[in-house]
């Protein structure tokens, strides 16, 4: 069995074995000997370590009925690195220079006076690969995880994240669950001393920024869509989008006989009984997933078969109709009758579907013409606000008309979300977990008077408007952290036609919450290793204006994590936050003082017992 026990990082090389997490390379574990496909990585730090030296090895017992037995390495809850700075000579001039203006980019806009603030620690999560758990329900490469996990504690992360997908931990019927791969999972966290943040997944998987993998909705949900196509999100021009089931029949028994929202109740019921060991203690925090990508929002943007690109306005998701069999079963059951009890029945059932609803609220307000459909000239996915008579700037958003269907639009979505939510509440309340809700960070167009990508998506924001602040008010309503992206984008960045300001909506956030007294967490939208994006989400994490950061996911673990100057930025990045966010840039020890390692693992025998442990 091969050998994880923790290495002495004092005496270099130190040696990580990790295997790129993506779905590709299971093709080549195929064909080629399973040792040439780890990976060639040590850190060698020149700054000072200290590492409690472990030759244990312990294999995991079984997680209840799950068979799987892997090895692990011992680690205590007190292992961590402990850095130090180390002097180094002067540099050269050229890099002094590069060092004064790197401080200049990453000095704060807005001086801090809070001294309790800036010594608060963020703690700092890392997402685990999408394709953690296969599609056959089994953990996707124990022995890399392990590996990986096992660097991440050393660096200091507080835990990781994980989707548990729908698609897959319901797959094989109604109410019939499968947490087998999960269970593995977390017993391994455990193992690390790590945490665990869990994602409750209720969106498909592929066809948007970042996705790498696809995991549909479970095939019994996919097989009622066929049959019902207006379960899903629908565009103005008939396009469905099976991501996520509609809001629009949340309480609808259109499942094989239960609502979405009792499916989805269901669901974390059966993870809590499974888990309710380790809620509180490994697994730290339930993300509920509201919408597409897990946020609570309207597929507006899909970038699936090339609908949209950046930086599109997107499209309203409001035409999903009346279930027409329905409509027609109803008439012919009730015969002479039918048309008397049609309008309660309506009333009743029909308007939760979105574009029954529309109907009935403008009916309401004895506006029944405005009930008939979503705004005419709103424009397309690619078209940009001023392109439309709806978005552009002294367009219909702002008459009588477009007030009341962006409140009508929005207050939908927050409906979604507040029921949800309150179910979540119920079921993990006294397990010791927190409840988070994730929200998109959607800052292209935010300059616009309209913000018109905003609007589509489901956030009544406007330059009259604050969007946010009954987004706050409802996750404060049920105790759930407000979790907020794009923490590392800034504005300069940004492509100046695209009128993005994530630094602005970044600011709006977090002075919403503050209002609503939310906790806010945040994560980086896209990808990024770099010293610059790491500094700004150490700026963004104070509370210079509006709240702080009470923690920080990063996305996302994978291959290129661990290469050379990216893990250098992360091990530095994950200390500035521990100590607040005060550490503005790397230091010269650190930026130019650690070394990876690359080496291959020498000896023959060694070499065969991990082809034989790991086949």
């Amino acid at each position: 069995m091969l050998s994880t026990s923790t290495p002495n990082l004092s005496s270099p090389p130190f040696f990580i074995f990790f295997i790129n997490m993506h779905i590709p390379s299971l093709e080549i574990l195929r064909t080629v000997p399973f040792f040439h496909l780890l990976t060639k990585m040590a850190l060698t730090l020149r700054s000072s370590i200290s590492f409690v030296n472990q030759k244990e090895t312990k294999a995991l017992k079984a997680f209840d009925d799950v068979s799987a037995t892997v090895s692990f390495a011992k680690i205590k809850p007190s292992s961590r690195i402990q850095v130090k700075n180390s002097a180094r000579e002067a540099s050269h001039h050229q890099t002094h220079q590069r060092d004064e203006q790197r401080e200049k980019v990453h000095a704060p806009s807005v001086a801090h006076h809070d001294n309790h603030n800036v010594s608060k620690r963020v703690p700092v999560y890392v997402m685990l690969p999408l394709d953690t758990v296969t599609m056959g329900g089994g953990l996707n490469k124990p022995r890399a995880m392990n590996a990986s996990l096992m660097a991440l504690k050393s660096a200091g992360v507080e835990g990781v994240m994980v989707d548990v997908w729908w698609g897959l931990a319901e797959k094989d019927g109604p109410l019939k669950y499968n947490w087998e791969a999960y269970a593995e999972l977390v017993q391994m966290v455990q193992m690390h001393g790590l945490k665990l943040q869990v994602v409750m997944s209720f969106h498909q998987c592929g066809g948007n920024v970042g996705d790498t993998c696809s995991i549909p909705l479970p095939p019994w949900v996919l097989e009622e869509i066929s049959k019902n196509p207006d379960l899903v999100y629908t565009d103005r021009s008939g396009r469905r989008n099976p991501e996520y089931i509609s809001l629009g029949c949340d309480s609808t028994p259109v499942l094989k006989g239960r609502t979405p929202l009792q499916v989805y109740s269901d669901y974390m019921k059966s993870f809590h009984d499974r888990f309710r060991n380790y809620l509180g203690s490994v697994i730290v925090e339930i993300q509920v997933g509201m919408g597409p990508c897990g946020e609570l929002r309207y597929p507006s943007y899909p970038e699936s078969n090339g609908t949209w690109r950046f930086p599109g306005i997107g499209e309203f998701q409001c035409y999903d109709k009346v279930w027409k069999l329905a409509y027609v079963g109803i008439i012919f059951y009730n015969g002479p009758k039918a048309h008397k009890t049609l309008d309660t029945i309506n009333r009743r059932q029909f308007q939760h579907y979105m574009k029954a609803s529309l109907a009935a609220a403008a009916e309401a307000i004895g506006k029944k013409e405005w009930g008939t459909s979503g705004p005419h000239d709103s424009g397309k996915y690619n078209q940009f606000p001023e392109d439309t008579g709806f978005f552009k700037r002294e367009g219909t958003w702002n008459s009588e008309y477009g007030q009341f269907f962006l409140e009508w639009y929005s207050s939908k979505l927050l409906d979604h979300g507040d029921k949800i939510l309150a179910s979540a509440k119920g079921i993990f309340q006294a397990s010791g977990v927190k409840l988070s809700g994730k929200i998109a960070g959607i800052h292209w167009h935010y300059k616009a008077r309209s913000h018109a990508a905003e609007l589509t998506a489901g956030y009544y924001n406007t330059r009259f408007n604050d969007g946010y602040l009954p987004i706050a008010r409802m996750l404060a309503k049920h105790e759930v952290i407000f979790n907020f992206t794009c923490m590392e984008m800034k504005d300069r960045e940004q492509p100046g036609h695209a009128n993005c300001s994530p630094e602005g909506l970044v600011h709006q956030v977090k002075m919403a919450t503050k209002m609503a007294r939310v906790e806010l967490a945040g994560e980086n939208a896209l990808e990024r290793y770099d010293a610059d994006a790491y500094a700004q989400v150490l700026s963004t994490s104070r509370s210079d204006s509006g709240n702080g950061l009470t923690a920080f996911t990063y996305l996302r673990m994978n291959k290129k994590l661990f290469e050379g100057d990216n893990w250098r930025h992360m091990v530095d990045f994950v200390r500035s936050m521990s100590e607040g966010g005060r550490r503005q840039r790397l230091s010269d020890a650190d930026s130019r003082g650690s070394d990876l390692y690359v080496g291959h693992i020498k000896g023959t025998q060694r070499e065969k017992s991990q082809e034989a442990a790991l086949v």
